[in-house]
């Protein structure tokens, strides 16, 4: 079954609102079995959304429409969906019955616009929203199925669980099933060419690369009858993907973050972090504190975005900060010993750089950055050049110290099992 989703709403359009029910949707339908080939956001206008329901509904079993079931004049989507299928509203008793509780509940009494939300296809089997005012519509007409949720994620998302899953779940013919392999400390293009191979002969299952931030992320999918074989299917292509990437894939689960992956090695290995940071202004730290459980490994962290702060707070030499400057490998060098010693810490990471726009030289220009990773005492040191706007290179530099961090746990580990330390 080929299921098509729309996003109504003008504000999508205009980019004040982020189209996460679409992502949303389209993950979940994949899970159905349900096959998605195209994806449509209209604006609040009659004309235009009648348009696209009538192509939808020439190339697509199932039309999925979210947003545009409010009250007021400019939410569209039922009535115009209703004229398109050939279906009068009525007034539906229950759904008028329940809107007067929510506004019981919370004090007040609807205004005369509210009833028009109680308002349904004839015919049309009605969705309670436990969440809101706006009732889920679903209207079957000639073997197709248009399906009609409201917009806000906390009504559409427990209305689509609690509701639609089961009734899409008579419409699917297999499962599609999904791994995602997250990479870190390999190029775009060297990992694509390192899988060009398997993407050129490949059926079922299909790998398809995502570019991220300083992370290529290969979504390993495949199409079956049922969960147990899809996971046969996908076995020897993980397989043979960790064989080639080995160490740099941090993750297979799709909810891992990069720096969630960072303080599970943290927790696993016993390690405490501190960090020290310049150009980053203590986001490398938020990454950190971002994931539940890093209160048992995280000790300090320490924003010295001065020289004074360096020379203070880390103990960075006033000389070595005149001779090499503050944006030198030996600097941050100076900076993660620094925060080793005051913190106590197994793992110091510093990094300083120069985020721009102002304040390159030919000789340092806006982007250069060091980051320095300590594990208990051996330090290492990587230089980048990093490209984009201010808010990109910083951005960029946090990816990297997350993943320098993660390879110099790795490296200390295998020194210490290989007896080397």
């Amino acid at each position: 079954m080929v299921v098509e989703l729309i996003s109504v709403g003008t504000e999508l359009l205009l980019g004040n609102i982020v189209n996460t029910n679409a992502a949303y949707l389209s993950e979940r339908c994949a899970d159905l079995g349900l096959s998605c080939f195209y994806q449509s956001v209209v604006g609040d206008n009659e004309e235009r959304l009648t348009d696209v329901i009538k192509t939808a509904l020439k190339r697509s079993d199932i039309l999925i429409l979210s947003g545009g079931l409010g009250p007021t004049a400019d939410d569209l989507t039922k009535e115009v969906a209703a004229k398109v299928m050939g279906r009068e509203l009525i007034m539906h008793e229950p759904s008028r019955k329940l809107i007067e509780e929510f506004f019981n509940k919370k004090g007040s009494k609807p205004t005369e616009n509210n009833w028009k939300q109680a308002m349904m296809p004839k015919d049309a089997i009605v969705v309670d929203n436990e969440n809101g005012t706006a009732p889920g519509v679903i209207i079957e007409a000639e073997g197709k199925k248009v399906i009609l949720l409201p917009g806000p994620p906390n009504e559409l998302i427990p209305m689509f669980e609690k509701n639609i899953v089961p009734y899409l779940s008579g419409e699917k013919s297999g499962i599609i099933y999904s791994r995602t392999v997250k990479i870190c400390g390999v190029g775009e293009s060297k990992a694509e060419t390192m899988v060009k191979d398997l993407i050129d002969g490949q059926t079922n299952p299909t790998i398809a690369p995502y570019a991220k931030n300083c992370e290529v992320h290969l979504r390993v999918t495949a199409k079956a009858a049922d969960e147990k074989e899809a996971k046969a299917l996908l076995t020897p292509v993980l397989r043979e993907l960790t064989n080639r990437f080995g160490a740099n894939i941090y993750s297979m689960d799709k909810d891992t973050t990069l720096e969630k992956a960072v303080v599970d090695l943290l927790l696993d290995k016993n390690l405490t972090v501190s960090t020290a940071e310049s150009c980053t202004g203590g986001m490398l730290a938020a990454r950190l504190i971002n994931v539940p459980g890093i209160s048992n490994v995280y000790k300090s962290g320490y924003i010295t975005y001065s020289n004074k702060a360096k020379r203070k707070i880390l103990g960075v030499k006033q000389p070595l900060l005149e001779n090499k400057g503050a944006v030198s490998k030996e600097t941050a060098e100076a900076m993660a010993k620094g925060a080793a010693a005051i913190s106590k810490s197994d793992v110091a990471v510093a990094v300083t750089g120069i985020a721009g726009p102002d304040g390159g030289t030919d000789e340092k220009p806006v982007g250069l950055v060091y980051i320095a990773c300590n594990v208990r005492g051996k330090i290492t040191v990587k230089k980048y050049n990093l490209s984009g706007n201010r808010a990109k290179i910083r951005e960029t530099t946090v990816s990297c110290a997350l993943i320098l961090m993660r390879q110099c746990i790795l490296k200390y580990d295998e020194e210490v099992a290989g007896g080397k330390r």
